[in-house]
């Protein structure tokens, strides 16, 4: 059987909003207790929250979380059965703001958390929202278009150390330097084109779909301060997990993916594993994928996007009892 015939067991939890990716082995590594109570801290489409909703029994619940609107109001309609059953909430906001959201909403722990990163196939698709380079819409790239700062008001009046920096930290840019260099000469932009149209004029042919990814990603990240947000949310997901619940983090570049891994192998961001006397690790985590998840062919060819799609799952561990053997 070709990738072709499995495409729609592959898309079964897509729709015309976004098509979720590493479906299967979300669902799988995630969903321990058919009864448990789950939140999708990355909303979107309602993909994978559709299909936690199904695996789970009837008296299972999902908490769903997104800052977009238009998320938002699309899965509503879609799995607008589920939210009269009580089965789904919604609920606005960051998932750096899980703590609070989750304590408005009377809920103490947990059983899993899912946080599918990046942008959704909407956000990508509607050139009005300014997150492509591939379309010519208004720079915003707010996730949230109710608040913060949009991209074109970033690269029109960010100093030129600034422009550098964010192009160098967030996407990982050779030529940031340059780059940030031509952007305050050229200054002010209003729209997608016009900063793609300039990226495309200094960078050699062969660089420009990289150079123009890099650049348009770092907007992104700086933008909706999304390093910051997966941080916190991290941090607090040690909280609202109960013992045994487990953290599912689908990332598609090596920033995310980096933070990811090493808090769920030490429990911090620097890396560093700590032991206790006889040399044993001591971590609030045991991780379930020593390496990450990715897409198969299959699914690659269903859906592109998935190409770059890297899932990590680690279990909450007790706090009493996390000691674990030496490697």
């Amino acid at each position: 059987m070709n990738a072709r015939d499995n495409s729609g067991q592959v898309l079964k939890y897509a729709s015309g909003y976004h098509a979720p990716v590493l479906c299967k082995a979300v669902i799988q590594g995630l969903v321990t207790k058919p009864d448990g109570t789950y939140v999708d801290g990355t909303l979107g489409g309602g993909g994978h929250t559709a299909a936690m909703l199904e695996e789970l029994g009837s008296e299972g619940n999902v908490i769903a979380i997104d800052r977009d609107d238009d998320a938002i109001a699309e899965t509503s309609k879609r799995l607008a059965i589920d939210m009269d059953s009580g089965r789904l909430r919604i609920l606005k906001g960051n998932f750096s703001e899980i703590l609070s959201l989750l304590e408005d909403a009377g809920i103490e722990k947990i059983d899993g958390l899912l946080l599918d990163l990046g942008v959704s196939s909407h956000q990508l698709d509607v050139a009005e929202r300014g997150f492509s380079h591939r379309m010519s819409g208004p720079l915003d790239m707010r996730m949230d278009r109710s608040a913060g700062m949009p991209a074109d008001e970033l690269i029109n009046t960010a100093q030129f150390h600034e422009l550098a920096n964010l192009l160098r930290r967030f996407g990982e840019e050779p030529r940031a330097g340059r780059i940030a260099k031509e952007i305050v000469a050229a200054r002010p932009f209003a729209t997608t084109e016009n900063l793609a149209e300039l990226i495309r004029s200094i960078t050699p042919h062969a660089k420009v779909s990289k150079t123009l990814s890099r650049v348009f990603q770092a907007l992104r990240i700086a933008v909706n301060g999304e390093l910051e947000a997966l941080d916190q949310v991290l941090l607090d997901s040690r909280d609202v997990l109960t013992e045994g619940g487990r953290l599912a983090v689908i990332s598609y570049h090596s920033l995310e993916d980096r933070q990811v891994k090493r808090f769920m192998r030490s429990g911090n961001f620097d890396g560093k594993v700590e032991r206790d006397f006889y040399g044993n690790k001591i971590s609030p985590w045991n991780e379930i994928t020593r390496k990450p998840i990715s897409a198969d062919e299959t699914e690659i060819e269903a859906n592109p996007r998935s190409r770059s799609a890297r899932l990590r799952i680690a279990e909450r561990i007790k706090d009493s009892d996390n000691t674990l053997k030496a490697e």
